[in-house]
């Protein structure tokens, strides 16, 4: 509750949604249900919040991608089911890109496209989760994105985490070893760059993480969810280094995510690609048998767990995401400059927040300073994260607390530059100077 009567959006107000919203408790709550508590307090109030809160795209999605589904809804591909491990085209441009951008051999057969990440995750616990009984756990390299977790406990599969900040470089293999070498973990999981802090695994650490998951068969999923779009190397030329960083360089047991609602800003279809490799994809693993069609995990994967969950991936989405494909594979789109605005937003914003008393949190990789993305962390010296974000909507500014990515920060919250235009830092700015006028003597 608001001890200032006068902050930028009404308290009373505030106070009331926040009732009504039935969350317990403000700094726990998920990306959808503050984003539903903000969506309340805009309607009643005729105020536009700064929102920082969840990762939606901001930008246009490539013509290519627009023409390509058009084209396809004008063919009929509407009325027909697509086939489950994707249009074959579709395969052959995924396999192309992979090999351009991380210079990858992928085999077609395993490049599937899928309804957005978010179910090629779920898809791959169903699967790597149950070939071995022994291997009964997913350990989450944190901070990371808290509906993977999330879907865990819908399965009621186990997982572990830790905060990989506390373990960069070397350290990062000790820890690894000590719950690896438990053997009862099935797949590891991490996004690069990551959500929620935007730190990048070197290649040390990537060749780290490959070493270990061959050491003790462990499964790696690979969250390229912001694929490109660590800004300090451009991997945007077609077949020329530097490529995007993976632990694919490293194993063979790696599952990759390549999501296109960041990199390709196609959200809204719901269509993103799952990569296995192609030895893992030729496993057999006689647990599968119980749960699936026949024990090999690429069949698994399609015939079992993609079939059961969505008989397939949109149609004319495929299309769509295929002419976006083949237009960056031949060099005739940049697909890494479409969303550099990003850098440029997150930037601004950094420098408005120290500006005015706040701090970075992850601001570090190793030696280096942090990459300016999509994503970037923030605290208020003197308050922990629950706290901030709590008083920050009042003032008219919406983002998630750390606490819910796995993160051991909890003074911090996270920051999605997608949603803040160049309109808006004048108003930032602003509501940023008034929240620091009014707790000054927090500081």
């Amino acid at each position: 509750m608001s001890t200032n009567p006068s902050t930028p959006i009404d308290p009373q107000i505030v106070d009331q949604k926040m009732q009504q919203s039935g969350i317990e408790q403000i700094g726990t709550a998920s990306i959808r249900e503050i984003v539903a508590l903000v969506n309340e307090i805009e309607k009643a109030t005729g105020t536009r919040y700064i929102r920082m809160e969840m990762g939606v795209p901001g930008l246009e999605p490539p013509q290519e991608a627009i023409e390509g589904e058009i084209e396809a809804l004008q063919n009929g591909v509407a009325s027909k089911y697509p086939m489950i491990e994707g249009i074959k085209p579709l395969k052959n441009e995924i396999s192309r890109f992979i090999k351009n951008f991380i210079h990858i051999d992928v085999d077609p057969r395993g490049c599937l496209p899928t309804v957005g990440a978010m179910q090629a995750a779920f898809a791959s616990f169903l699967v790597a989760g149950r070939r071995d009984p022994a291997k009964d756990t997913t350990l989450f390299i944190d901070p990371g994105f808290p509906v993977q977790k999330q879907q865990h406990k819908v399965l009621g599969m186990k997982y572990e985490s830790f905060d990989v900040y506390n373990y960069r470089g070397e350290q990062l293999r000790e820890k690894l070893e000590a719950h690896l070498s438990q053997g009862h973990i099935s797949t590891l999981l991490y996004s690069n760059p990551n959500n929620p802090s935007w730190i990048c695994l070197t290649e040390k650490e990537l060749q780290i993480i490959g070493e270990l998951a061959d050491r003790y068969d462990v499964i790696v999923l690979e969250d390229l969810a912001y694929f490109g779009m660590d800004f300090r190397r451009d991997i945007s030329q077609p077949g020329e280094p530097p490529y995007q960083p993976s632990v694919a360089h490293y194993t063979d047991n790696y599952m990759l995510m390549i999501s296109s609602s960041k990199s390709f800003s196609l959200a809204g279809e719901r269509i993103g690609m799952l990569a296995i490799s192609n030895g893992l994809f030729e496993r057999q693993f006689p647990k599968l048998r119980e749960f699936y069609p026949n024990e090999g995990f690429g069949y698994s994967m399609v015939y079992g767990a993609l079939y059961t969950l969505s008989a397939g991936t949109n149609h004319s989405a495929q299309y769509g995401l295929l002419k976006a494909l083949k237009s960056v594979n031949e060099g005739k789109r940049n697909f890494v400059e479409d969303v550099r605005p990003y850098a440029e937003r997150a930037r601004m914003m950094k420098e408005l927040l120290q500006e005015n008393g706040f701090n970075l949190v992850y601001d570090r990789d190793e030696d280096k300073p942090l990459a300016d993305g999509f994503y970037f962390t923030f605290s208020f010296p003197g308050m922990e994260g629950r706290e901030l974000l709590e008083r920050l909507i009042y003032y008219g500014i919406s983002a998630i607390t750390l606490d819910i990515t796995g993160s051991e920060r909890t003074e911090g919250l996270r920051a999605c530059v997608s949603q803040v235009g160049k309109d808006q830092m004048d108003q930032l700015q602003q509501r940023l100077q008034r929240f620091r006028q009014d707790h000054l003597d927090s500081v």
